[in-house]
């Protein structure tokens, strides 16, 4: 290449306006300071119209004219920060400058040595970094708040590689794990679930990916201090601009929910054995009752067949009589079989699971036990099922002691009536895609504050009841997925009344 010296003098003055213009095009803002008095030499137009300064009136203008009226930035610190771009050929600073009409302006500046021919110069470029810095301070204020908020959660926050392994768990998520402060972090999340819990746990997590919605998952845990807990987590697949990616689990305890519900499933299943109990019961009280008028008939018959056969001398004139009174015996016993075989019939085993059957017969199954207690009550009853059929989901058993307490509440009700108006009225309908069963009396009526408490446990209007079988009958049909109710009568009395949902198809 050859030398400039070699070159005309035209072709290096056309080089020198050149590179001028180009600088004076520069939209970085550009200062000349001189490396020995750190005066400023020259700045190009983009540094003029920012600080609002004509070259001319910039240039006999020192550190404290054209920098923020603060203690670091008084004259003596900038004067170091050049001077250590001289020993060291360049320096960065964050240096606040302030425009002619007062305006300050934050720059990121750098002042690079520049030996020259005649001098040595130090060139310094500097930008405007206010409204970066106003960002980064929006953002920093943003991370306290999110920490702070953060702080007193109870839901924990993990990333998790493709393999469990953890490359991100909040404070929360440390306590949520049992990871103490200043433990490292476990190398793996599923390890720390349960055999079952971490199969799962590791299958939901190959179906989160890119672009997926968010799925909610259930595992059980044994934290570092070796106590098993129940988690909720929400999981899905996050890519945050190649810097974290994975699978994000937002999880929390529900170790106390977990054993609330298994104390109501056992609460249930107490009240359906005591419900089913309570229905054998009432039974018991029936055949009781029944059973003791044939058994006294039987015996009456075969004492009075034992007197004749006694009287030999008149057995031949007597035979027809003792035939009579063995085979009205054999009748007896057989009322006495029929009443067992019904009781047999409607409750098939303690233990029944949910069957579809029409709610009429139910109702039919359980109509000779109402009938015989309005019998005794001398109470009229009236029975309406629907015409159509009215088919539930429903264990039979369960269903059939609900219509028998609510019938015999009924029943004992009118026996504080005279005989003569003294009835109830059991039906049952189809609405609005619920089946419904209705034990209408004619009594004294509920008075409206006690309706809202009557299936409450322990409540009863009744003298020397104990409220349990309402209650009963609420937590019964409330497992069946319907609802309870008592509404007045017209012109008095009570109608209580239960819906469960219909199934319209039944084989």
């Amino acid at each position: 290449m050859p030398d400039a010296t070699a070159l005309p003098d035209d072709a290096i003055r056309f080089g020198l306006d050149d590179f001028r213009r180009m600088m004076d095009a520069l939209p970085m803002c550009i200062i000349l300071h001189d490396a020995q008095s750190k005066s400023i030499l020259w700045a190009n137009p983009s540094a003029c119209k920012v600080l609002g300064f004509t070259l001319e009136e910039l240039l006999p203008l020192k550190a404290p004219d054209m920098s923020r009226q603060s203690h670091e930035y008084r004259r003596e610190i900038g004067r170091k920060w050049l001077h250590d771009a001289v020993l060291h050929g360049t320096n960065m600073v964050e240096w606040c400058y302030r425009a002619k009409n007062g305006d300050e302006i934050l720059s990121e500046a750098i002042a690079t040595l520049v030996p020259l021919a005649e001098r040595d110069v130090i060139m310094v470029q500097f930008r405007d970094i206010a409204r970066e810095e106003q960002i980064r301070r929006e953002m920093k204020r943003l991370e306290s708040r999110l920490k702070e908020f953060m702080q007193d959660s109870d839901e924990g926050v993990a990333v998790l590689r493709a393999d469990g392994g953890i490359d991100y768990l909040s404070d929360a998520g440390r306590k949520l794990l049992g990871v103490r402060p200043g433990q490292h972090l476990p190398k793996n999340f599923p390890e720390l679930c349960l055999a079952d819990s971490r199969e799962e746990l590791l299958e939901l997590l190959t179906l989160a990916l890119p672009d997926a919605i968010s799925f909610p998952l259930r595992y059980q845990i044994v934290r570092k201090d070796g106590v098993v807990r129940w988690h909720h987590a929400v999981c899905r697949y996050i890519e945050i601009e190649n810097d974290l990616k994975g699978h994000l689990l937002h999880f929390r305890d529900i170790t106390e929910q977990v054993e609330a519900e298994e104390a109501r499933r056992r609460d249930q299943a107490a009240l359906e054995y005591l419900a089913r109990h309570n229905a054998m019961g009432e039974m018991a009280t029936a055949i009781a009752h029944e059973l003791s008028q044939p058994l006294a008939a039987i015996r009456n018959f075969l004492e009075g067949s034992v007197l004749r056969l006694k009287q030999i001398e008149a057995l031949r004139e007597q035979t027809g009589q003792i035939v009579w009174g063995l085979e009205s015996a054999g009748r007896q016993v057989d009322h006495a079989a029929s009443i067992i075989k019904s009781v047999r019939e409607y409750v098939v085993r303690l233990e029944q699971s949910e069957t579809l059957i029409d709610l009429n017969e139910v109702l039919a199954e359980v109509r000779w036990f109402i009938e015989m207690k309005a019998v005794e009550g001398r109470v009229h009853l009236v029975i309406a099922p629907c015409a159509e059929p009215v088919v539930v989901s429903c264990e039979k058993v369960l269903v059939g002691q609900v219509i028998l307490n609510l019938a015999f509440n009924a029943i004992e009700e009118m026996g504080n009536f005279p005989e003569g108006a003294r009835r109830v009225r059991i039906s049952t309908t189809r609405d609005a895609g619920l089946a419904r069963l209705t034990v209408a009396d004619e009594g004294r009526g509920i008075d409206a504050g006690h309706r809202e408490r009557l299936f409450d446990g322990f409540f009863s209007s009744k003298v020397g009841g104990n409220g349990i079988g309402l209650a009963l009958c609420k937590n019964i049909i409330a497992r069946h997925r319907g609802d309870i109710w008592a509404q007045p009568g017209t012109p008095r009395g009570t109608h209580f009344c239960f819906t469960l949902p219909l199934v319209e198809s039944h084989n």
